[in-house]
């Protein structure tokens, strides 16, 4: 959603679990990568709980050799974001043991300062942030496991069944498949598009949850697997599909919101161009999802069985992504899945003493040092004012309509035709019918307006028609243009 790039790519390491010093040298000459490299100067790595600690060590070696340099990252500042409460990265067969960055040689060198944030924004509910804090801080009590046995079988007001959240990918394909098989109705494909590097597309698909294959009917459970607030959606929102055709999806959120979706992308960018885009229905069925993949999930309901947990950390995961105790359904839990790394724990509160100092040493500084800092740094990096995204023609009239500028205004300032303008907000109107056009009716005089407005409901409009023009002009012969008629169609 920032439009950022996984770091194996940006790296050029790809899947790669070891790098002979004659391979390092090999991706070092690699003209794209090492343009990358040498144009980065704060280098920005989220969910680092999800990146093992040998390929921390492969990105710092082919940095330092990109750059000659024995500093670690070649003296580029770095950042690193995430919450090792999350479950470690996945090892698969005949890859190294799976440890937290923190393990990593070049973690040691870094010398991070740390800076722990301890608001949190997904749960105001006390009660259950109580039973979040207990589990994540090893405390789990009587209290603890009493409130969560309230949460076995209770009734749901939310009028949607949860989102079954299992362990296992095998357990999560089977019950969508079989749920969306009960559904009457034709199913629906929908196929990702795609272009580009053939390998960074591979690597999209292999990191964004979109399936290559949309299967839908309508009635089908849906969640939204990306960040749209325009949209009215978020990575997690659930919803069940109203209306599904060849081109087309419309969904009704658990909040009673109706969103025709659109396709979204997730590009791969480099100095302004595309190297590798997949576009989709930012939809997946959602009776069920895994643990792993729900990290990053904000869910209003959720049923989890949490009998099987495998892995310490998995159950404060799954329980985590659900924003009240109210939305959560359980339907096992063995003692596990209360259970957090104490590891984990004990790196959590070196963190915690870590932020404490850096903040102290912060404060106690003056105005003027800080002052100087932030220049240093921002001449270090050479920064630049980025260049202002040129808008598309539609959004560039509907910012000036936000601006209350009338239409005779914003043809005269974009030298345009009046009647194009009216093209664009018909458009902006059909993507939002409840967009407030009320001030455009200033742009004609209320005597007009009423003659008009009146004359197309004396037309009339066929059940599903558009009124049309034609007619209305006819009735009231040269004295109104076919503007002036667009104008005043926008509010029937």
């Amino acid at each position: 959603h920032m439009g950022g790039i996984t770091i194996h790519s940006w790296s050029g390491i790809g899947i790669k679990d070891h790098l002979s010093k004659s391979e390092i040298q090999e991706i070092a000459e690699k003209k794209h990568v090492v343009k990358k490299i040498a144009k980065t100067s704060v280098l920005i790595i989220d969910e680092i709980s999800m990146l093992h600690h040998f390929r921390l060590d492969l990105i710092d070696k082919v940095i330092r050799a990109i750059k000659n340099s024995t500093d670690p990252f070649g003296g580029m500042q770095v950042i690193f974001c995430g919450d090792f409460f999350q479950l470690p990265p996945v090892s698969k067969f005949g890859e190294p043991e799976s440890l937290f960055v923190y393990h990593s040689e070049t973690w040691k060198n870094l010398e991070l300062k740390v800076c722990y944030l301890s608001e949190q924004h997904r749960q105001n509910d006390s009660e259950f942030l109580e039973v979040l804090n207990a589990i994540r801080e090893n405390r789990v009590s009587e209290k603890t496991k009493n409130i969560l046995q309230t949460r076995f079988s209770p009734k749901s007001d939310f009028g949607l069944k949860p989102t079954k959240l299992y362990s296992h990918n095998k357990n999560v394909d089977t019950e969508n498949k079989l749920e969306l098989s009960k559904l009457p109705g034709k199913i629906y494909e929908y196929q990702m598009q795609t272009r580009g590097n053939r390998n960074l597309v591979e690597t999209l698909k292999k990191s964004c949850l979109a399936p290559e294959t949309l299967e839908l009917k309508e009635g089908a459970k849906v969640m939204f697997i990306k960040n749209n607030f325009e949209g009215g959606y978020v990575n997690g929102t659930l919803g069940v599909v109203i209306k599904c055709g060849y081109e087309n999806i419309t969904v009704k959120t658990i909040s009673g919101e109706v969103i025709d979706v659109k396709r979204e992308s997730w590009p791969i960018e480099e100095d302004g161009k595309i190297k590798a885009e997949i576009v989709q229905y930012p939809l997946r069925l959602a009776w069920a999802i895994t643990v792993h993949k729900s990290q990053g999930m904000s869910l209003d309901i959720a049923e989890i069985d949490l009998s099987k947990s495998f892995e310490r950390g998995m159950g404060y995961v799954a329980l985590s992504r659900v924003r009240s105790l109210e939305g959560l359904f359980l339907k096992g839990l063995n003692e596990t899945a209360l259970r957090i790394n104490e590891e984990v724990l004990e790196f959590d509160n070196k963190f915690k003493d870590l932020s404490k100092t850096n903040s102290f040493h912060i404060k106690t500084m003056g105005e003027t040092k800080l002052n100087k800092m932030h220049q240093d740094f921002a001449n270090k990096i050479k920064g630049e004012k980025p260049k202002e995204k040129k808008l598309d023609t539609v959004s560039e009239t509907k910012k000036m309509l936000d601006e209350g500028i009338s239409t005779k205004n914003i043809a005269k300032e974009r030298r345009l035709k009046l009647g194009t303008i009216l093209d664009h907000i018909e458009k902006i109107k059909e993507a939002d019918p409840k967009y407030n056009i009320y001030n455009l009716q200033n742009s004609i005089s209320k005597t007009k307006f009423k003659e008009i407005y009146n004359a197309f409901h004396k037309v009339g409009v066929s059940e599903g028609e558009k009124y049309k023009l034609a007619p209305v002009k006819e009735l009231l012969g040269p004295k109104y243009s076919y503007d002036d008629l667009r104008l005043v169609r926008l509010f029937l």
